[in-house]
């Protein structure tokens, strides 16, 4: 399926480059949309856009360290913008954060229109991001929405990008999946059961290099923790 991410007659107007800001979870799906934005003469990304527990200081759901997410930004030269969290927290709690991030936003950028998002083919997620933009001001886009998760995948790897599995559903995935490196052996590792870019959760990444990237991102594995009986992390410092 072609990838659907206009939303409107002008979108590709090279004349009317728009401004955007990307929402960025570190992981592999936000930096193939960043990419995939960053080829599309008629926007700019202008800032990220990303979701923070403030109790542990880590990127929600990734579990990723706020020192790993900061060298990310400090090599991507985007402004930062933080949905911030307290640990368990509600849905409504969740997009009352939400919408304070995009009044932030508002304030610093006022030229954004455009949040942009790195979901793949989710509909009930899609449309709950849509939902949650109506009436905002902000008009969501989808840059790589519809395409071959397996080619995505692949092409991710080849392109040059380095990733590192860092959160692994063991309800879905085995557990020793976590702490691997996203590449070949790993795909060729997964079963058919699991998406190959995880997007139904099976697993979450970090990039720590890639085209967009100024220098990559020196790190070290750490250990494995389950959580919630559940989750296995693996830690990056």
């Amino acid at each position: 399926m072609e990838s659907r991410w206009k939303t409107s007659p002008d979108e590709f107007d090279p004349f009317m480059r728009k401004s955007v800001v990307l929402s960025w979870s570190g992981g592999k799906d936000s930096a193939l949309a960043l990419d995939a934005l960053s080829r599309n003469p008629a926007v700019k990304v202008v800032g990220l856009l990303t979701s923070v527990t403030s109790s542990y200081d880590r990127i929600s759901v990734h579990g990723v360290r706020r020192s790993m997410l900061e060298a990310q930004v400090e090599r991507l030269g985007l402004p930062l913008f933080e949905i911030t969290l307290e640990p368990n927290c509600t849905n409504d709690a969740y997009e009352l954060a939400f919408r304070d991030a995009l009044e932030g936003i508002r304030r610093k950028l006022p030229d954004v229109a455009h949040i942009a998002f790195g979901d793949l083919f989710l509909e009930d997620v899609r449309g709950y991001r849509e939902r949650l933009l109506a009436g905002s001001g902000f008009d969501p886009l989808f840059p790589i929405w519809g395409l071959d998760t397996a080619s995505l995948a692949r092409r991710f790897i080849a392109d040059g990008f380095v990733a590192r599995v860092v959160c692994v559903d063991t309800t879905q995935l085995d557990a020793t999946f976590a702490g691997r490196l996203f590449d070949d052996d790993l795909l060729a590792d997964l079963p058919g059961s699991a998406d190959p870019c995880g997007e139904r959760g099976e697993f979450h990444t970090f990039v720590s290099d890639g085209p967009p990237f100024s220098a990559p991102i020196p790190y070290r594995v750490g250990e494995t923790v389950l959580r919630d009986n559940r989750f296995m992390y693996c830690d990056l410092e």
